[in-house]
């Protein structure tokens, strides 16, 4: 009955109003994954928005990518964590652990049972009961550290596990003042040789005995320990009331600071005042955007999907006893002053997530910006793929994307100048990694495109994501005021996706530096030319210039008969380039829509490219079906890689109705809101809202709109308007409206035309 009660109350201590948006989050959304089938990849991740640290409950072991699957039954820790993606895995990672009757420290031996009926979840709090210690433990965050309070059994033994992880660690224990720390430098690249996480933690209650623990083995001889892998368990004085409360905090510049950082978040703080700023936090920013209407699942589902969004990049800056902006850097190991974020991979956030953060955060854009500057700065390349450091995964050079999309849509503060020059020099140079520069960019610039037999792999997405890119760079050359014949150079460039339509197939194709075509070709086939999908796919890939792609496939009614067979043609494929059926074919086969493989990013724009041929019907009726069938509020409620906020960020977009098809070109393309209403804060108190009427069931189709009182036919909505402060009304109904938006002066915008 105790038990029952504590937990009673525990929860009635986070449930407040149903106005509190961050209660509408469901961090479960996604941990149902595993690396054959990725539902999300996510994991609850307790932190801040964009904050410096996470937690989350860890199921699995150390070094295993999957650190929290829902279907685990047993929790060995509760581990800082900054890992966005498994596959990039995770760096300066430590765990602690409750256990009960004898000190142990392998995970194994600390695991407890535990289950999700006793499990509370949200972005500021997390609450389980570990059974195997009889111990109710609650965890609130705070940007560098976090408060944890535990309920720990009476009449046995109590200690706690302290986990610093391997591939090298230290611990330290004072029994006089109840505190630890050391270090953790555990990481899967992108680091420098002196990277550390400096950890320090103040227990309320008295330390009775201490054991440090080398690579498995304890000793009791000792009070600090530098290791391979080093730990520490403590035996605790548990006081009358059994309440243990641990405050720690961490930082990558020194110990020093994460003494600070303890000292200012946590040491004069309450369990509940940290729990309510953390709260306050998430209201804050989740609160920009308003919906109703909708079911409680629809609204679970965006709320998640807006702080997925909101996670990543993670900012690694630190303010220090100055009150100055600091940060260490993974790219040349000093302490550097000014902001600096990373764990993000623009290959698939420039195309939802950093427009999100231009419109809704702009003043979080800034800062990104600025970081980025400071990534040039210390490493000589922009980051396109951080973790903390630079990473050697995926193509483009999509940094470009996000620095003109920013820029050209009014976010200012940050060295254009400087990054337009680091922009630049991915245009002519490659980089010590593939993923930083442009990999076979001599021959780009030679031949228009990259050659399939030169040694390049996935040759064919570079060359359609560097188009795309140059045709970024030449807006912003435009808005710079760049020489003419710069802005040329780029505007050519911007039509090289041309040079790999192939006619006689109807899709993008590799071809061979002597300009015949790679063979053997199947569209189905997953890699090769390609990256992550194949030719049903990448063959879209043209963001700037969809009037330039319907004139090579004849009209716009064979570039809708194109886009149909995508979801109608069945799910083919030829794993031959990778040996196996990776995660994504298999996530294509089970969605039930053919070809379309919304768990990977490069289709996902596609659903919105019926309205620029003149049926916007079809975008409007195929965003509904992606939305209803592939996002849920359970375990297994999204359809593939999360990536650091892109998939939840199309359902963000998506969901008010809108979706910025191509960044760089000031345009949203207009779909089918999820929501009956949705205000939308901007700066300079300008809001947007939506007001839906739904006509019967199954209303997905646009029937009319009004902006601002007016009339509106066209399919897009222009950002420097959006921002000015909209009101869009729409009605919606079951039966399409086959005479609106059919018109030219409707259709978004395109390059060539």
């Amino acid at each position: 009955m105790l038990r029952c009660l504590l937990f009673s109350f525990l929860f009635s201590s986070v449930f407040t109003s149903a106005q509190d948006v961050a209660d509408r989050v469901n961090p479960w959304i996604g941990t149902d994954s595993r690396y054959e089938l990725s539902n999300g990849n996510t994991y609850p991740a307790i932190a801040l928005p964009w904050g410096n640290h996470a937690w989350t409950p860890q199921t699995n072991t150390m070094g295993n990518g999957w650190i929290y699957q829902y279907s685990a039954l047993k929790i060995n820790g509760i581990r800082l964590t900054h890992q966005p993606s498994p596959w990039i895995n995770d760096y300066g990672a430590f765990a602690f652990m409750p256990v009960i009757g004898k000190p142990v420290f392998s995970e194994k031996e600390r695991a407890s049972w535990f289950s999700h009926k006793t499990e509370t979840v949200r972005p500021y709090y997390y609450q389980t009961y570990l059974a195997s210690a009889d111990t109710w433990l609650e965890l609130c965050p705070t940007n560098h550290g976090a408060i944890i309070r535990m309920r720990v059994p009476a009449d046995t033994s109590v200690y706690l596990v302290w986990d610093a992880f391997d591939r090298g660690s230290s611990v330290s224990v004072d029994q006089l003042s109840s505190t630890l720390q050391g270090y953790s430098s555990n990481n899967s690249g992108g680091v420098p040789a002196n990277f550390r996480n400096h950890f320090v933690a103040q227990l309320n209650v008295p330390i009775d005995s201490v054991w440090l623990v080398d690579q498995g083995r304890f000793s009791s001889e000792q009070l600090a320990l530098t290791s391979s892998h080093a730990g520490a368990v403590l035996k605790l004085r548990i006081p009358a009331n059994r309440i243990v409360e641990i405050r720690l905090a961490a930082s990558f510049i020194s110990t020093e600071m994460a003494w600070l950082h303890l000292q200012r978040d946590l040491l004069k703080r309450s369990f509940e005042t940290v729990r309510d700023v953390a709260k306050r936090q998430w209201n804050q920013v989740l609160g920009r955007i308003r919906v109703s209407g909708g079911s409680a699942n629809q609204q679970a589902v965006f709320y998640t999907a807006l702080y997925r969004t909101l996670l990543f990049p993670r900012a690694v800056h630190e303010l220090n006893d100055h009150g100055v902006w600091m940060h260490y850097s993974p790219y040349n190991g000093r302490i550097e002053p000014g902001y600096l974020y990373t764990d993000n991979g623009f290959w698939d956030t420039f195309r939802a997530v950093f427009p999100l953060f231009a419109l809704v955060y702009p003043e979080q854009s800034s800062e990104i910006m600025q970081g980025l500057a400071n990534t040039y700065r210390e490493s000589g390349w922009l980051p396109e793929w951080a973790s903390p450091g630079h990473r050697d995964c995926m193509i483009g050079s999509h940094s470009a994307s996000i620095i003109a999309d920013a820029y050209l849509k009014g976010v200012r503060g940050f060295p254009i100048k400087l990054l337009y020059e680091a922009i630049k020099k991915n245009t002519w140079l490659e980089g010590p990694l593939g993923s930083v520069g442009r990999k076979g960019v001599d021959w780009y610039n030679q031949l228009g495109y990259i050659p399939s037999d030169v040694g390049i792999n996935e040759q064919a997405a570079r060359t359609l994501e560097y188009a795309y890119d140059d045709f970024t760079i030449f807006q912003l050359a435009r808005a710079l005021g760049k020489p003419k014949a710069e802005q040329d150079t780029f505007a050519q460039r911007a039509l090289n996706y041309r040079n790999l339509w192939d006619s006689s197939t109807g899709f993008m194709r590799g071809r061979r530096k002597d300009g015949s075509w790679q063979t053997p070709f199947r569209p189905d086939a997953w890699g090769g030319s390609f990256t992550e999908g194949n030719a049903w796919h990448w063959t879209w890939s043209v963001f700037h210039d969809p009037a330039g792609l319907i004139r090579l496939m004849g009209s716009p009614e064979a570039f809708v008969a194109k886009l149909d067979a995508v979801f109608t043609s069945p799910p083919t494929f030829d794993y031959t380039y990778y040996g196996q059926q990776i995660h994504e074919i298999t996530e294509m086969l089970i969605a039930g829509m053919g070809q379309y493989a919304h768990g990977n990013q490069p289709i996902q724009h596609m659903p919105y490219l019926y309205a620029y041929a003149n049926q916007p019907w079809k975008t409007q009726y195929w965003v509904r079906q992606i939305m209803d069938r592939l996002y849920r509020n359970s375990p297994d409620g999204l359809c593939g890689d999360e990536d650091n906020g892109q998939t939840s960020a199309w359902l963000v977009f998506s969901a008010l109705g809108f979706y910025p098809v191509c960044p760089g070109s000031g345009e949203y393309v207009l779909g089918s809101p999820w929501f009956n209403r949705a205000e939308i804060q901007l700066p300079h108190q300008k809001r947007v809202v939506i007001d839906v009427r739904q006509q019967g069931r199954d209303a997905h189709y646009i029937q009319s709109m009004l902006v601002n009182g007016k009339s509106y036919t066209k399919n897009f909505i222009r950002h420097e308007e959006l921002i000015r402060g909209m009101h869009i009304d729409m009605r919606l109904s079951s039966q399409p409206n086959k005479r609106r938006g059919i018109f030219r002066s409707d259709l978004p915008f395109s390059f060539s035309r």
